[in-house]
């Protein structure tokens, strides 16, 4: 998947927690989030920065969910996160790995 096919497809399903996403298309939404968070607040500023990071939470958070279900996880695993410590690099390694093929979400 494309940039452009990956930010396509996570605003077009801007908060769709159903399905499966690639590994491509969350690394270039996630990348897409990082830029322009950065880019946002050099630019514009903090108040500027958080309101794109607001309206980008939720597209991510739907992403994220999609991301865990083509390897065969709840969506809700992503509150590893909140474990300091452990949820980082547990989450990298969760989204880097390949599909699991068909499994019970698709």
């Amino acid at each position: 998947m494309t940039f452009t096919e990956s930010m396509q497809t996570c605003f077009r399903k801007y908060a769709d927690f159903k399905g499966r996403a690639s590994r491509s298309e969350y690394w270039w939404f996630a990348a897409f989030v990082v830029v322009v968070s950065i880019a946002t607040s050099l630019l514009f500023g903090d108040a500027a920065n958080a309101l794109v990071t607001l309206s980008l939470f939720l597209p991510y958070l739907a992403v994220s969910a999609r991301r865990l279900h083509d390897i065969g996880r709840s969506g809700w695993w992503q509150l590893i996160w909140y474990i300091p410590l452990i949820g980082l690099p547990v989450m990298i390694y969760w989204c880097v790995q390949n599909s699991e093929g068909p499994n019970a979400y698709g």
